[in-house]
């Protein structure tokens, strides 16, 4: 209730003579919204899909790649035929949540007819997929989407086919935008970055304890971030600022992976260092919780 009358106020405030045209001034920001964002901004069902993405695709994650998960769990392996096995079964999980009857009403917001509601799904469905970044095939399909659409060629595909073409720069940029949203930290403060990455090293760490896999992160943490700035986060920062979908500030993500990088390059072994001395602590602590309660367990048993 508050939103919608926060909304309405917001809407009510351009009909204030403020001295100018002021829907000529809408309509030329919206065509230039519209032009720069490849039509997202126009298409509110979109817009949705992607923050809605944004936020399942990682719904009961299990803590360890997806290598990892097709070895332990057979069942989802063969389900989804051992491809982006964490991000189908999130998507599923999400999707299954919504479909139930509690969730009337918001579906009747979100999608005015069932073909909506089938386009939404697509849109989540491909947004998720494209966080899967160890599917190799997957990700050189993303890279010749984006060379097809923004090379050279694409001012004469503008001529021949604008819709097309049109549909088709708005599909990878949001592949691109839900990747980048995925590793927003990397492009974000160096404090914003720190915090994040800790977490991952503990997850990775708790991981490796737990015999989940076979390699210590702290062996390859320092040299692998470095590697996923190089191979991932700045060529994909680049990419987005070279599209110019974010406008003026289609810069920012790369001025900041660009610095995060260059920090992490001075001060990232030592970080390491520090990460791997608070994860076995951490996970000392759990470890030995968990003894003392089996230890109790035992006794009361007796």
């Amino acid at each position: 209730m508050a939103v919608t009358k926060y909304l309405s106020r917001i809407n009510s405030a351009h009909e204030i003579d403020v001295g100018f045209d002021s829907e000529r001034h809408r309509s030329s920001t919206h065509a230039a919204l519209h032009d720069h964002t490849y039509g997202i901004t126009s298409d509110p069902l979109t817009q949705f899909a992607c923050a809605f993405s944004a936020l399942i695709h990682d719904v009961n994650h299990p803590g360890v790649p997806n290598d990892t998960l097709i070895k332990e769990d057979g069942r989802l392996a063969k389900i989804y035929r051992s491809r982006s096995v964490a991000e189908q079964r999130s998507f599923d999980l999400a999707w299954d949540l919504l479909m139930e009857p509690a969730y009337d009403d918001l579906r009747s917001i979100m999608c005015q007819n069932q073909e909506e509601l089938r386009r939404f799904r697509q849109l989540v469905i491909n947004c998720v997929m494209a966080t899967d970044l160890g599917d190799k095939e997957l990700k050189a399909l993303r890279n010749g989407r984006w060379t097809k659409a923004f090379n050279e060629q694409a001012a004469e595909d503008v001529k021949t086919d604008s819709r097309q073409s049109l549909n088709r720069k708005a599909t990878i940029v949001i592949e691109h935008l839900i990747q980048a949203a995925d590793v927003a930290h990397t492009c974000q403060h160096w404090s914003i970055y720190r915090k994040w990455n800790q977490r991952l090293f503990d997850e990775t760490y708790a991981a490796y304890r737990a015999g989940r896999v076979e390699k210590n992160p702290a062996d390859y943490w320092y040299q692998g971030e470095l590697g996923f700035f190089d191979f991932y986060i700045i060529p994909l920062s680049q990419k987005l600022r070279d599209c110019g979908v974010f406008g003026p500030t289609s810069d920012e993500n790369l001025n900041y992976a660009q610095s995060n990088r260059s920090m992490w390059e001075k001060e990232g072994e030592a970080i390491v260092a520090g990460m791997l001395e608070r994860a076995e602590m951490i996970q000392s602590e759990k470890e030995l919780f968990v003894d003392t309660e089996r230890t109790e367990s035992a006794s009361m048993d007796v």
